[in-house]
């Protein structure tokens, strides 16, 4: 049999792919952190932040991966003991939950199956039988499962409380409507490799002015991620700022901004309808009860080895999708539509899918789910 040659292709819903573009700009010299030179390119970056956060509120940038905005929002929130509530419905919902456990807080969790989403009733249930509550902990696209939470619907209940409400928005930053100021969204936490288009390293978060109040009452031990100490020296960072990163993070977010934020969402929304139409048409069945637009999760059809598929595509084709975790190993297929990608790597990823089942004893009509993703494409004029 003859050998192909192999070309990588990363459909992965963080990192995700890296243009060219903002590559380069991490190959510049490295220049000195406490020069006004340097504090202008820094500058300039949180201003574009703020345009894609929808918020006329400061947005720190944080040496770390999401994880670290995340156990900010935690540190800085919270005080030993104080009721929060978090939403608990895939792998990152439990990272909060675990977060707020290991700061000793009072821990009210709302437990989601896995696919689901949370409805905003149970949150408002939640806070009247927990009307001392103090944070809310929720998620814009839970990655696990391919869920989108109704944020907006939240954010309504939440503004109405003594309650702040957190998203991380992790992932789901720039791929779902999120408006930070216009629906009331207290602290919004987001990293740079996903919808940013940028290699990991940088973390993002933004608070309110209602949220800041917590940040000054609380008591929880904390240094590096102190929020008071880099609201204090904004602009500029209290301890050295990943440069390198700050280049590339002016690049992506002069490039997102020039794409407009409107733009940037439909164009997720496209890429996510003709992915969920070609898997369709296989006649494959969808995981989330609510898809959004980071990623596509599919039930792995019975009798096929999704390991073993997603290995073979990885390693032999360089076609790269993601399994399930925890639970849901071995159980579904998740398949990114996230940051630099265009149509014709949905085209691509659907093309090896097709193929790659037929190798592992499922059947399908060759074509059909490319047509089915192709008709989307040109009935949105793209």
């Amino acid at each position: 049999m003859a050998k192909m040659l192999k070309k990588n292709y990363l459909m992965t819903p963080g990192p995700t792919p890296v243009p060219v573009d903002i590559l380069l700009e991490g190959a510049k010299d490295t220049i000195h952190h406490r020069t006004p030179q340097y504090l202008d390119i820094q500058n300039k970056a949180l201003e574009n932040l703020k345009y894609l956060f929808q918020t006329k509120n400061l947005v720190y940038t944080l040496v770390s991966s999401g994880t670290g905005a995340m156990e900010a929002a935690v540190a800085n929130l919270v005080s030993k003991g104080d009721k929060v509530i978090a939403v608990n419905g895939g792998k990152f919902g439990e990272r909060w939950c675990e977060l707020c456990e290991a700061y000793d807080a009072n821990l009210v969790e709302i437990d989601i199956e896995w696919g689901k989403y949370v409805r905003a009733e149970q949150i408002k249930d939640a806070l009247e039988k927990n009307p001392d509550t103090k944070v809310v902990f929720t998620t814009l696209s839970e990655t696990s499962t391919g869920v989108v939470n109704p944020i907006k619907e939240i954010a309504q209940i939440v503004k109405n409380t003594q309650a702040v409400l957190v998203v991380d928005a992790i992932s789901g930053l720039l791929a779902e409507p999120l408006k930070m100021d216009e629906w009331n969204v207290d602290v919004v936490v987001c990293g740079v490799q996903k919808g940013f288009m940028m290699p990991p390293g940088l973390a993002m978060i933004s608070l309110s002015e209602k949220a800041m109040k917590l940040v000054e009452k609380s008591n929880n031990p904390r240094y590096y991620f102190d929020l008071r100490a880099y609201k204090k020296n904004y602009p500029d960072s209290p301890y050295t700022p990943a440069v390198n990163l700050m280049y590339q993070l002016l690049k992506s977010t002069d490039m997102l901004k020039e794409e407009g934020i409107e733009n940037v969402w439909d164009r997720h929304r496209i890429m996510a309808e003709a992915t969920r139409a070609g898997v369709q048409a296989l006649g494959l069945e969808l995981f989330a009860e609510n898809p959004g637009n980071v990623l596509t999760a599919i039930k792995i059809p019975q009798g096929v080895d999704g390991g073993k598929l997603i290995k073979f595509l990885r390693d032999d084709w360089g076609v790269v999708f993601t399994g399930g975790q925890s639970q849901l190993k071995g159980k579904i297929i998740r398949i990114a539509h996230l940051g630099y990608m265009s149509k014709f790597d949905i085209i691509t990823a659907i093309s090896a899918l097709e193929m790659s089942l037929e190798k592992f004893g499922f059947k399908v009509e060759l074509g059909k789910g490319v047509k089915a993703a192709e008709e989307v494409f040109v009935k949105e004029g793209v």
